[in-house]
């Protein structure tokens, strides 16, 4: 991390690192036609939030972290990828942006990759007056819609990445938690770290290199992956046969109803 950058003043989080890469045309472009019509900085930011949300979750393979032109132009990714394409496009439209990862129990996973201990996710941190963040761009609408269906059958409070309760959607002015609750009061989360560009940035703090070793996370994630991408195409094709949907519309949560409903629809990548 840059020693010199302030962790509160709005303007140092306005600058390009090699994932983000704010001088790439594609990206600028892309940033510039999802924001031209729009009148606010929270206009712009929710524009450019809707943009990656409705990207489809996938795990690929991969021995280094993705630039944000790269998961732009694949059209999903993990949690990562998203995180690293949200905060490129929002820096490239002006909006000061960054991350700050927090360490999850993995019982937070179950479903989705089961017997891991911990993972980190990527939290969004937006400049909108203070800053605000957000989680849940991770998840596309049709995932989100799926586990927490799976959730309420099975009676489980926590799992497939998210609380059964936990926010759908961001509106721009308030932080939005997957896992339902403020970091700080998060029972799933073991640690937060301190806020920084992009993931590849994350793995040269001390603290996080120490217990994350690059390649070895690598390795690991890829050697799961196969069984993280069957889970997410089960998921979702549970939810899409009739038999499967016993719960009355109603169970659903205002926030997670509007998603759907707004949402393009979705296809398996």
């Amino acid at each position: 991390m840059q020693q010199s950058r302030s962790l509160e003043d709005p303007t140092s989080w306005l600058g390009s690192t090699a994932l983000l890469d704010l001088d790439d045309p594609k990206l600028r472009l892309k940033a510039q036609s999802l924001t031209q019509l729009c009148q606010t900085p929270r206009d712009k930011a929710l524009a450019i939030y809707a943009f990656v949300k409705r990207l489809c979750l996938a795990k690929p393979y991969k021995m280094r972290y993705r630039t944000a032109r790269e998961v732009m132009e694949a059209g999903e990714g993990d949690a990562d990828c998203k995180a690293t394409l949200l905060v490129g496009l929002m820096r490239a439209a002006g909006i000061p942006a960054r991350l700050r990862y927090v360490e999850l129990r993995g019982e937070m996973l179950q479903g989705l990759v089961n017997n891991i201990p911990r993972a980190g996710r990527p939290l969004a941190e937006v400049w909108l007056g203070r800053w605000v963040r957000t989680d849940t761009y991770i998840f596309d609408a049709g995932y989100m819609s799926a586990a927490r269906q799976r959730l309420q059958e099975q009676g489980d409070e926590w799992g497939y990445g998210i609380h059964v309760r936990g926010h759908a959607v961001w509106n721009g002015s308030d932080d939005a938690f997957l896992g339902n609750f403020p970091t700080e009061e998060d029972p799933m989360v073991l640690r937060a770290m301190p806020p920084v560009s992009d993931p590849d940035e994350l793995s040269r703090e001390p603290a996080w290199r120490t217990d994350y070793r690059l390649v070895t996370r690598h390795l690991h994630w890829n050697v799961v992956a196969p069984g993280m991408r069957k889970a997410i195409r089960e998921l979702r094709e549970e939810a899409l046969r009739p038999s499967a949907r016993t719960a009355e519309p109603a169970v659903l949560s205002p926030s997670a109803r509007s998603a759907a409903a707004h949402s393009p629809r979705w296809q398996d990548r």
